[in-house]
């Protein structure tokens, strides 16, 4: 979701700067598609960041005497942290 909100605030930011000629007295257009590419640029490095994070994995290991013989159990999980 955010690679997809980073490249939308790009390509509209693109098209505030390079392919509108409108006028507005009380907004610079160019300013304002300027600053969406660039948030629009930090989102897609903070998505891809968050997309190639290692995951850790956790081990259990539980042992206990049945009958006589020693049974041990080995529980593993992957955690996002």
């Amino acid at each position: 979701m955010s690679l997809g909100l980073g490249i939308f605030l790009v390509v509209v930011g693109a098209i505030l700067v390079y392919a509108l000629n409108i006028s507005v007295d009380w907004i610079d257009l160019d300013f304002v598609g300027y600053i969406f590419m660039g948030a629009g640029a930090v989102i897609i490095v903070l998505g891809i960041v968050l997309l190639t994070r290692k995951r850790t994995s956790v081990s259990t290991t539980r042992s206990a005497v049945v009958d006589g013989e020693q049974v041990t159990k080995e529980k593993r999980s992957i955690d996002d942290v």
